[in-house]
């Protein structure tokens, strides 16, 4: 055996085995036939060369030609023709929660000159994860009408650029593709583009939104109106600028739209709409508004004949709207139109320099400048009290334009001279005095005149006349007045006092009557008892005097009868003593004689009556008893005297009595 040949054949094999090795692990890396593709990448596919040629147009291989692949690699281990392919690991595209991310395609169709975006409108061009699907359908490049919502998504980064608030994801782009992708990044941030539109409701906001892709308005046109507003519709209900092609295909304008959107979370290309908030519409309570539109369809004229300062046109007409707001909340778009508030309640419009009122209606207004009859130059400050008919406020914005303008440039110049008129008629004097009937005639006469303005003027209400500044003589008249109403005022007062003392009197006189009620009182009753008892005595002596009327009457009756009878007895006694007296009287020898014999009947009787002794116990006689013939002569002496005085008389009388008793008896 060989034993040089058999070491050197020993000694290559295992060179030949190294080599092969080596081989065996280095060229198929230099060849790329196996390739392994994280889950969280995809692979972009980029053909090297093919018998099929380069690509045509675009650089997106369709048909096998060199260049990116439309398809991409997901998760896995891939095997490769060798040196014919090249695989870039892009990242998935994540779009983060309430995030909104925009696609622009760098292939395709290209973008009509009236278009701005992408279309989208069918499953083919809306499809950004099927490039060769995308391509095939139509799809345009440039940036998309449709946007990607939150989600991971496996695009090809070299077909579509997806923009992101965070970064942008696209693969070979040129510094120039680079900047445009990043300006376009600014610009959707600038229009808060990466998150939806989020309309609060304690903000009161309401969204007017422009789109910026689709037709023009036509000519003469400033909003567009609106379109694909009906949820039942569902190829055109485009539900408030959330899918454009809807809006599109319903027949949406480029340019301010006159649909506006409320309340909500909306996801809105920004690309394709931008949204301005701005506040909702109130209306007050006390107030309306008129609307003056600025779009919508030319209408006819509902004013009427009688109404020459123009149209009144139907609401949702162009102009000013026949029927005004009421009070409420109002999803208004001020692009649209304008509301004009105009206020129903009573308010004041004060000539007044430095009082304004809270609808600063008045506020250039200021006193009104007047010249009286006696040359004197005041001022006259004015409040008016007015209300406007709700029906008839679109008459006064049609015809004046704002409620400002109606007092600014007519009401002023109007009331200025109303009362112009009426002061040069009068002495300051006069206007001062006359205030109140100025006031109420003024009422009366400018009440009219509002009305032809659609005014209904409720109170006219005139401050006193003041003079300029620097201006003494005013002032001094009023202190002329002033010091003629405190003399007068003084007079009044003292007459005021003098009744005043009066009630004072009257008032302690009162107090007095007060303090006394009690025994006034008492008074009163016991002199009401008194009259009582008084008319009670008046009737018991009535009844007394009746009675004894009564009883007098029958005892003077029965005394009559009595007397009579009495009467009759003593003359029939008389008539009998008178005959049996004569009779003894001529019995006696006379009647002197009957007389003395009646006499000593008499003294004797009364004899014996008396305790008196008839014989004296004491006898008084003289110094030598010659005297006591003469004392006892004293009783027959009186005895003497006494019917030596009576028997004349006595026989008188019966000399008179007998000629009677001769006549009752010869009468008998």
């Amino acid at each position: 055996m060989d034993l040089n040949g058999f070491n050197g054949a020993w000694l290559i094999q295992p060179a030949l085995w190294a080599a092969a090795a080596i081989a065996l692990v280095i060229l198929p890396r230099a060849s790329k036939i196996f390739r392994y593709i994280p889950n969280n990448q995809v692979g972009i596919v980029e053909k090297l060369w093919s018998t099929s040629g380069s690509i045509e147009g675009g650089f997106i291989a369709l048909n096998g030609e060199a260049g990116y692949e439309p398809d991409v690699l997901r998760g896995g281990l891939h095997v490769f023709f060798p040196f014919m392919y090249r695989i870039h690991k892009s990242d998935l595209v994540t779009v983060g929660q309430g995030k909104i991310a925009y696609v622009f395609a760098r292939d395709g169709a290209p973008l009509l000159p009236s278009q701005v975006l992408g279309a989208n409108d069918t499953e083919d061009r809306a499809d950004f994860q099927d490039v060769r699907r995308f391509l095939l359908g139509g799809g345009q490049k440039g940036p998309q009408r449709k946007i990607l919502r939150e989600g991971t998504y496996a695009i090809n980064t070299t077909q579509f650029a997806i923009i992101t608030d965070e970064r942008v994801y696209g693969h070979a782009l040129s510094g120039q593709e680079r900047s445009v992708l990043d300006a376009m990044q600014l610009t959707i941030a600038e229009r808060w583009g990466f998150t939806p539109v989020v309309l609060a409701a304690d903000h009161d906001l309401v969204g007017v939104v422009t789109v910026h892709d689709g037709p023009s308005l036509p000519s003469g046109e400033i909003i567009a109106p609106e379109v694909g507003t009906d949820l039942r519709d569902d190829e055109i209900f485009h539900n408030n600028f959330q899918e454009p092609e809807k809006f599109l295909a319903a027949g949406g304008y480029r340019g301010r739209q006159l649909q506006v959107i409320v309340e909500g979370t909306w996801y809105i290309n920004r690309l394709f709409a931008t949204v301005e908030a701005v506040p909702k519409t109130v209306i007050p309570v006390g107030n309306v508004g008129v609307v003056i539109f600025y779009t919508g369809p030319h209408s006819d004229d509902v004013s009427g004949e009688q109404y020459r300062h123009g149209e009144l046109v139907l609401n949702g007409g162009r102009g000013v709207w026949k029927d005004p707001l009421l009070p409420g909340k109002y999803a208004f778009n001020t692009y649209a139109g304008k509301i004009e508030i105009i206020p129903t309640v009573n308010f004041i419009l004060k000539w007044v320099r430095g009082e304004v009122g809270a609808m600063k209606l008045d506020e250039n207004l200021s006193e009104i400048s007047l010249i009286t009859r006696d040359a004197f130059e005041p001022t006259l400050p004015l409040s008016v009290v007015m209300h406007i008919d709700y029906k008839k406020a679109p008459m006064i914005i049609q015809r004046f334009g704002d409620v400002k303008k109606l007092v600014e440039q007519t009401l002023d110049p109007m009331v200025s001279a109303f009362f112009k008129n009426i002061a040069q008629k009068m002495t300051l004097i006069e206007l001062l005095q006359n205030r109140a009937q100025i006031q109420e005639e003024s009422a009366a006469q400018m009440k009219a005149k509002f009305e032809s303005y659609s005014l209904d003027l409720q109170e006219v209400l005139i401050g006193t006349p003041r003079a300029a500044a620097g201006d003494h003589t005013i002032e001094n008249i009023l202190i002329q007045l002033r010091s003629r109403q405190i003399a007068r005022e003084q007079i009044e007062t003292y007459q005021e006092q003098e009744k005043a003392a009066v009630q004072e009197r009257a008032l302690n006189e009162a107090k007095a009557t007060a303090a006394a009620q009690t025994a006034l009182t008492q008074s009163l009753i016991q002199i009401k008892v008194n009259e009582n008892e008084g008319a009670a005595a008046f009737a018991r002596a009535q009844k007394d005097a009746e009675t004894r009327k009564v009883t007098a009457a029958a005892v003077g009756e029965q005394s009559r009868l009595e007397g009579q009878g009495e009467a009759d007895r003593v003359l029939a006694v008389g008539t009998a003593n008178a005959q049996s007296t004569k009779l003894s009287v001529d019995a006696y020898g006379g009647p002197e004689f009957r007389l003395a014999e009646q006499n000593f009947a008499k003294f004797a009787e009364a004899l014996t009556k008396i305790n008196q002794p008839l014989v004296p116990q004491f006898l008084m006689s003289g110094a030598q008893g010659q005297e006591s013939n003469n004392a006892g002569l004293i009783p027959t002496a009186m005895l003497s005297s006494m019917f030596g005085r009576m028997m004349p008389d006595a026989l008188e009388r019966l000399k008179e009595e007998a000629p009677r008793a001769d006549r009752r008896t010869n009468g008998h």
